[in-house]
């Protein structure tokens, strides 16, 4: 029964994940992917493996004769050699985003809105205003973006985003929109 699973399965399986995470790998790549992609990729990424040890299982004779002729060796050297670049990235590139926003939204959830308003080139009043046509619950531009949230019975990340993102030009009042020192 096994084998035939393997037989019937472990191909189809592997080509089939391999096309998705090929497909949002590629979208990931040129930033063109909604949110979805990035789980979509790493968790079906992380599901090919089971398909993939069934392929191998499955075609491990052939495997083997590639390994005796020593026509498998050039390629995994190639394609563990076309990792070492990532491993020596300059601080900056995209490898450490995630690391980068662990770090800085403490900063920011626990910021004044007078200060994070400064970043955004806003006056804190503007950016209370901002907040509450969006739905929040502010008082002053005094309080957290993590009071804010709490008050707001808002996820802290959803709030920080709602306060960083560009306002929306078109209403035509750009009132709260300018830095205090006029740039």
């Amino acid at each position: 029964m096994f084998r035939t699973f393997m037989s019937r399965y472990g191909t189809p399986l592997t080509t089939g994940f391999f096309i998705v995470s090929g497909v949002t790998g590629v979208a990931l790549f040129f930033h063109w992917a909604p949110l979805a992609f990035h789980p979509i990729h790493e968790w079906l990424s992380m599901t090919l493996l089971a398909p993939f040890v069934l392929h191998v299982i499955r075609n491990w004779t052939p495997l083997v004769n590639y390994a005796r002729r020593r026509t498998l060796f050039v390629p995994l050297i190639i394609a563990f050699a076309a990792c070492i670049p990532f491993f020596f990235q300059a601080p900056g590139g995209h490898v450490g985003n995630r690391k980068t926003a662990s770090i800085a939204l403490p900063v920011l959830e626990h910021a004044p809105l007078s200060r994070i308003a400064l970043l955004i080139r806003m006056d804190g009043d503007g950016l209370v205003r901002r907040l509450q046509e969006q739905g929040y619950t502010v008082q002053t531009a005094d309080q957290t973006l993590e009071d804010i949230a709490k008050a707001s019975s808002r996820p802290v990340n959803d709030t920080v985003v709602a306060a960083l993102q560009p306002p929306h030009h078109g209403s035509g009042d750009r009132s709260g929109h300018e830095h205090p020192s006029g740039r």
